[in-house]
């Protein structure tokens, strides 16, 4: 099936930050969409409110006739977190309906442009949303798929030309196999998903494998250190694309930023923390293979805004700042630490994590908590259990009980308003993966107000 034979498209979990982002897509060029979903959300709404038909109890009935009776021109999209025996999945599974993964249709969308990936176990949504930025702001007609909403489009979908194409190479369930990139890099391997993998060493392979999908004469960009071959970038050191000088005025980076061909003084970057930094380095150099003039890239570099839930400041006075972020590994978590500690040195700290899969709290549970351990105030809630169910002895107050930090507490989300008043932080993050998110506008709301 081609794009050209697709009259309509149905979406199974289509509330999902990547297969909402298709959804948009299929919108765009003026296919009718629908779907379902477990649970109702902003991005969801959002969808129903452009004419998408959503649904959120997995009923057959639910689906509307004209997505039940055309095989033939009715595209069926699903998420991997969606399970096997969901009956409206059975439903066009039985009755000879193409169904593909995510994966397999970002695949096919973008097989015929040229193709900008952006790979890693961090940094993928932040790198790809600062990519699709830089090459809109110089004039390149992209179609962008990102992981996150961008503060700059104000949307996770970006649709400007399609002669290029920007999209997150995601390595859950091996998705980023469906790829073959013009130019693509790897942010980072740090083990994780071992439910899929197994072990660290297996995950590093399927990364050595994506490399081997770039088209003839592409280019890949790896972070120095990486045991991959491609152009490196880094920061004060012997990288191919290099940052060096970096200075901190009014809370944005100022530096040198030195490629094989050239150098650029007094860049400016307001994203904080060193790991964003890198992410704006590696997007410029790939930015840089689509042809714009590097100057014009500088510039664009500077008016980056960011994406919603990395590193987002919520609230941010001269008395009290609130730090939103999607963090939910252990690197994650050092990397929010660290640029709190650059940018807001000697400040009070308090900060809300919400583990994210039993598996991957049990399979990190030493790390988990000696990054969390670095916070001098902590406060933990529950596993946020996603597609997983529980696993014996793997819960919170396990995690908790691991961590060394003297101000760590176990608590609901009922009770997260009521502690933040009484530790009466100068500094608040929230952190995690899960549902987490949905408590932020709360927080800000009720802070804002005490403030």
């Amino acid at each position: 099936m081609n794009v050209a034979q697709i009259h309509r498209v149905y979406f199974i979990g289509i509330g999902g930050i990547g297969m909402s982002a298709l959804a948009r897509y299929f919108a765009f060029i003026d296919k009718t969409v629908a779907g379902y979903d477990k649970t109702e959300s902003p991005l969801t709404q959002e969808l129903a409110a452009s004419g998408m038909d959503i649904h959120y109890k997995d009923s057959v009935d639910l689906v509307a006739e004209v997505y039940k009776n055309d095989p033939e021109h009715t595209l069926v999209v699903y998420t991997p977190a969606v399970s096997s025996n969901h009956t409206e999945y059975q439903f066009f599974l039985q009755n000879g309906f193409t169904i593909k993964k995510r994966s397999e249709v970002l695949g096919l969308i973008t097989k015929d442009s040229f193709c900008l990936a952006v790979a890693g176990t961090h940094g993928k949504t932040t790198t790809s949303s600062i990519l699709a930025h830089l090459l809109k702001e110089t004039g390149v007609k992209i179609t962008a798929f990102l992981g996150g909403i961008s503060e700059d489009f104000n949307s996770n979908f970006l649709l400007e030309g399609t002669e290029y194409s920007v999209v997150e190479a995601d390595e859950f369930d091996r998705s980023f196999m469906q790829l073959t990139p013009n130019v693509a890099c790897v942010t980072s391997m740090d083990a994780d998903h071992l439910d899929i993998y197994g072990d660290a060493q297996e995950l590093e392979k399927t990364f050595k494998d994506f490399t081997e999908r770039l088209k003839p004469g592409g280019t890949l960009f790896v972070r120095n250190g990486l045991p991959l071959k491609g152009l490196t970038y880094g920061i004060e050191d012997d990288s191919d694309y290099c940052i060096r000088n970096i200075k901190i005025e009014h809370g944005t980076y100022i530096f040198d930023l030195e490629t094989p061909d050239l150098k650029l003084e007094g860049v400016e970057f307001n994203k904080p923390g060193r790991h964003n930094l890198l992410n704006g380095l590696v997007a410029f150099a790939m930015a840089m293979q689509a042809g714009p003039p590097a100057h014009r890239l500088a510039q664009a570099l500077s008016t980056f805004k960011g994406v919603q839930r990395r590193f987002s400041y919520q609230i941010k006075n001269d008395d009290f700042i609130y730090i939103d972020d999607y963090a939910h590994h252990p690197t994650e978590i050092n990397a929010v630490y660290e640029a709190v500690s650059e940018m807001h040195p000697n400040k009070k700290v308090l900060a809300i994590f919400q583990p994210h899969l039993f598996s991957r709290t049990r399979d990190f549970a030493n790390e988990f908590a000696k990054s969390l351990s670095r916070f001098e105030n902590v406060l933990l809630l529950d596993i946020y259990p996603a597609r997983e169910e529980p696993i014996t002895g793997v819960d919170s107050e396990w995690l908790l009980g691991k961590m060394t930090n003297g101000n760590r507490k176990l608590i609901s989300k009922e009770q997260i308003l009521s502690e933040i008043k009484n530790q009466n932080p100068e500094i608040l993050i929230t952190m995690g993966a899960g549902d987490i998110g949905l408590e932020v506008v709360k927080i800000k709301k009720e802070m804002s107000y005490a403030g």
